[in-house]
């Protein structure tokens, strides 16, 4: 029996024995795989897949390239090392099939098609963004995954490609970048000039909408064919060197770039105030340069380039020591290190793909079947039936490479983009930061920063300093008023009335006043000549709609709008203002009458609240100095009607400082300084008040102000072509029949003088500024009644985003400090006629117990402390006092209540009441002769206690 188990067990050791052998050749996907394989195979021998002893991967670029003959040695270096390499790909050669591209959209294509008819498993390239948009349907239809090192378009996305993929970075974050350095910079306003494909229009477009994120905007767009000649990129370089931008972002391809740069130079436009950003084809075209001509620098001094950020890392350096012998005549570019991850991204993704037991098969396409009767010999492409699988191996892939981790985010981009900020000075390209979608811009290298949070704020963005063109190193404005552009077109309003803020003027530059004072002592502060026309808007039989004039600003009719334009809130939403060079704010004025003198005048000085708190501590005080002076001061003693009288006549006596009861207490004396101190006080606010009541000329109106304005029925008069109504209508919901329009300061006073029963107006609601010019021309017959119920000011209007408004802002806040406004002000609105601009209501003029209850509580307090002093002292006395009724009737007391069941007999009230009414030498008279007694009846008992003992002995 022993012996029949131990040959079952031999038998089983020889079967396991050839499993080992059998599976050891093979690779399989893991440990997980192969310990379940081995335990099937111990059941029922399953032998693994064989693994092919090659694969194909094909790459397509174009050779002869700055980045095509930077990629082709990559590629190869790649595929050597891959296949030299033991631990990848064990017993399988990686081969891979080139084709060159020839910068062809339809070579292209051609050429990704005999790419596919070589059975591959992948394919890397093309370097073309135009290209990659046409054969990754070819990727698509053959389920072959398209791992591309040099199409950066952001349009080309997962979900229309979805095999198609991005080894290098998007142009997305590229002109993110870009938008964070022109936002650090200050610039609102870029000239984008860019090659005329998709990689070139859709990464502009992105650039747009960054750029709107922070409130600026590409002002012009200027497209270069591929392939332009000098001439064609000197006719645009002319064209945009008219406009008012000089911050220009290029974007191109980097074989034709540096002609821009050339022409450039030739026109004089790589001098100061110009500003140059690069993108990344430009690092590009240098790296690939060993060395880098001296002529080709000089082309390229001051500009900012952007390129992609590698981080430097051992396989890296390694790589780059080894370039020398690969490529000894050029340099290495980005481009390089992205082709060479390339390749061992998909090698270490076969390896993985044959480890999980998988094979490569291909079948024939049925689409393409139908197509066989054609020349074109498509059924000879056929679909990889893995395809899909081994797209989801690379997008699960994570491993580091030349230029660093390697793994792809859920919409298949590079995880933590990011770039160098380059300026290009003396002999070649100089690092002044770097920008991640993790930290913007820092002059720390983005890999140290991913383990702190996230921060892009406006606060944390640093750069190092850069010298622009014309060797400067102050950041240029951005923008200019070229000598051969055209003028700043100045919409100003023809008013017929209040002439002396703006207005028509026969001599040039043909309009005046105030306004046109301030915005011309505004221009004279920039440090540029800024050429202008003034142009008069509006017929001059009216006032022109502000709204109106706002609109022909937003629609690019003129360039500003000068005047006396009010910032309101709606306006803002459409064009920018400068910071207000004077304050305003709606207003409403009414005819006044003056105010009929009243037999109660003398009552107006105090509010009824404040009356009555001051009667009561009249009684109060006097109450007080009584209890405090009874028992010390024979006046203040007496009948009680006399005490009476005595507490009236002592308290409002006191108002005058007629008393003639003199305190003879301390207590006393304390609470009549503290009260007369309060009187002294109020006796001289209400002389100033009333004083100021009978002397004042009051005038008095039946409108209080806005809020009686409305509640009535009566028309309001308006200015014609101002804010005033439509915010009457809009905000505060009058009815638009009320409103009246009135044409200037003549119908101003008609309609006021008229009043609504003779068809005028009961009031009129208009600017502060203007109700200033009107009140002086009237003689002060009418005035603002109310409080000014909006607060807001006038500015100019300008086109959105204009870099002008900021500069504008800037100068008027130095006028205003330098006091140039107020000069200017003097000049125009100086009135000879001054009159108070709002009238007096005696009501709000009262005094009010508000004012004054910190005397009060004072004197309250003072009081109080008197009072419980007072009572503690007369409380002690009492007790001292208490024993007098003797020993023996207490004890008594004590013995009947025991026995009776009742308490001891509680104090008198009436007892307490008869010391408090005492006079004060009398108690102490009591107590004196208390403490006598006292003295007495103990030394008798201590004669008697003598006498006995002596009794007692023999």
């Amino acid at each position: 029996m022993m012996r029949g188990v131990s040959m079952v067990k031999a038998m089983r050791l020889v079967l396991l024995c050839v499993s080992v052998l059998w599976v050891f050749p093979e690779e399989c996907a893991g440990k997980s795989d192969s310990s379940s394989n081995s335990s099937s195979s111990s059941a029922s021998p399953q032998p693994l897949l064989q693994r092919p002893s090659s694969v194909n991967v094909g790459a397509l670029f174009t050779y002869d390239s700055f980045i095509g003959r930077a990629a082709k040695p990559a590629f190869k270096a790649a595929m050597d090392d891959v296949n030299a390499d033991q631990t990848v790909l064990k017993g399988i050669k990686l081969n891979i099939v080139f084709q060159d591209s020839n910068c062809s959209g339809f070579i292209g294509t051609m050429g990704a098609l005999q790419l596919m008819e070589t059975q591959v498993v992948a394919a890397i390239g093309p370097q073309s963004s135009s290209i990659a948009h046409m054969i990754s349907y070819v990727a698509n239809e053959l389920h072959v995954p398209l791992l591309s090192f040099g199409a950066t378009d952001p349009t080309l996305s997962s979900l229309q490609y979805p095999y198609f993929l991005r080894t290098t970075q998007n142009d997305y974050f590229q002109m993110y970048a870009v938008t964070e350095f022109i936002s650090y910079s200050g610039w609102r306003q870029v000239i984008a000039i860019f090659v005329d494909d998709e990689c070139g229009r859709n990464g502009i477009s992105v650039l747009g909408d960054a750029l709107a994120k922070k409130r600026a905007r590409i002002s012009h767009k200027a497209a270069i064919t591929p392939g332009a000649d000098t001439n064609s990129i000197k006719d645009l370089l002319v064209s945009v060197n008219l406009m008012a931008s000089r911050v220009y972002v290029v974007h191109v391809n980097p074989d034709s770039g540096l002609n821009i740069f050339s022409v450039a130079k030739s026109l004089g436009m790589m001098g100061s105030g110009y500003v140059w950003i690069a993108t990344d084809w430009l690092p590009t075209a240098l790296d690939s340069m060993s060395p880098v001509e001296t002529d080709t620098m000089d082309l390229l001094q001051g500009v900012v380039a952007f390129r992609h950020y590698t981080t430097e890392t051992s396989m890296k350096r390694q790589f780059m020591e080894r370039w020398k012998n690969l490529k000894p005549q050029e340099g290495v570019n980005s481009y390089a290190l992205y082709a060479y991850d390339s390749v061992w991204l998909i090698a270490r993704a076969l390896d993985v793909f044959f480890r999980q037991n998988n094979k490569v098969t291909f079948s024939n396409d049925p689409n393409l079947h139908r197509a066989k009767s054609s020349s074109l010999q498509l059924s000879a492409l056929s679909v990889f039936n893995e395809g899909e699988k081994f797209l989801e191996i690379i997008l699960g892939m994570n491993h580091t490479g030349v230029t660093g981790p390697i793994r792809f985010d859920s919409e298949r981009n590079r995880v933590n983009p990011a770039y160098e900020v380059l300026n290009i000075e003396g002999t070649g390209p100089r690092r002044v930061g770097y920008w991640s979608n993790h930290s913007g811009l820092s002059v720390v290298a983005p890999e140290t920063l991913y383990s702190k949070p996230p921060n892009t704020s406006t606060a944390n963005q640093r750069l190092y300093g850069i010298i622009w063109p014309g060797e400067v190193t102050k950041p240029p404005r951005g923008w200019v008023f070229p000598n051969n552009g055209k003028p700043l077109k100045i919409a100003v309003p023809n008013r017929v009335s209040y002439k002396d803020y703006v207005s028509k003027d026969k001599n040039p530059p043909g309009v005046r006043g105030y306004c046109i004072d301030v915005f011309e002592a505004a221009l004279e502060l920039l440090p540029y000549p800024v050429p202008r026309n003034y142009i008069l808007y509006g017929d001059g039989k009216k006032n022109p709609s502000y709204d109106n004039l706002i609109n022909e600003v937003v629609a690019d009719n003129f360039d500003v709008a000068v005047g006396d334009i009010t910032i309101v809130t709606n306006r803002t939403r459409f064009v920018d203002f400068t910071q207000p060079f004077i304050e305003s704010g709606l207003v409403v004025v009414a005819p006044v009458k003056e105010a009929k003198s009243s037999p109660w005048s003398f009552l107006k000085p105090f509010t009824i609240e404040m009356w009555a708190v001051t009667g009561a501590f009249f009684l109060f005080v006097g109450a007080i100095v009584w209890i405090l002076e009874h028992r010390f001061n024979h006046e203040f003693r007496g009948p009680p009607k006399r005490q009476i009288i005595t507490i009236f006549w002592f308290s409002f006596s006191t108002m005058f400082f007629s008393h003639r009861e003199n305190t003879v207490s301390s207590l006393g004396r304390l609470v009549l300084i503290i009260w007369l101190f309060v009187v002294l006080i109020i006796n001289s606010s209400y002389t100033a008040s009333l004083t100021s009541i009978l002397t004042v000329q009051q005038l008095t109106s039946r409108i209080e102000g806005i809020d009686s304005l409305i509640t009535s029925n009566e028309p309001i008069g308006v200015q014609d072509g101002t804010f005033a109504r439509n915010y009457l209508v809009n905000e505060l919901n009058i009815s638009p029949h009320r409103i009246v329009p009135l044409r200037d300061e003549e119908h101003y006073l008609s309609a006021l003088q008229l009043g609504p029963k003779a068809g005028g107006v009961a009031a009129i609601v208009d600017e502060l500024p203007y109700i200033e010019v009107l009140l002086t021309n009237s003689n002060c017959k009418f005035r603002t009644v109310g409080q000014e119920f909006t607060r807001t000011g006038w500015g100019f209007a300008f086109q959105r985003d204009s870099p002008l408004a900021v500069d504008m802002s800037t100068a008027i806040l130095q006028l205003s400090e330098e006091g140039e406004l107020e000069k200017i002000h003097r000049k125009w609105l100086n009135y000879k006629h001054e009159c108070s601009m709002q009238i007096t209501n005696s009501e709000t003029s009262q005094l009010s117990l508000k004012s004054f209850w910190g005397l009060f509580l004072i004197c309250g307090i003072t009081c109080f402390i008197a009072l419980t002093v007072f009572f503690w002292r007369v409380f002690w006395q009492y007790q001292k006092l208490l024993p007098d009724t003797g020993d023996e009737e207490r004890a008594s007391e004590a013995t009947e209540a025991s026995r009776s069941g009742r308490g001891l007999r509680a104090p008198s009230f009436k007892e307490l009441v008869k010391i408090v009414d005492k006079r004060e030498v009398e108690i102490k008279e009591i107590l004196k002769q208390k403490s006598s007694n006292k003295l007495k009846s103990s030394q008798s008992g201590a004669g008697s206690s003598h006498s006995h003992q002596h009794s007692e002995i023999p």
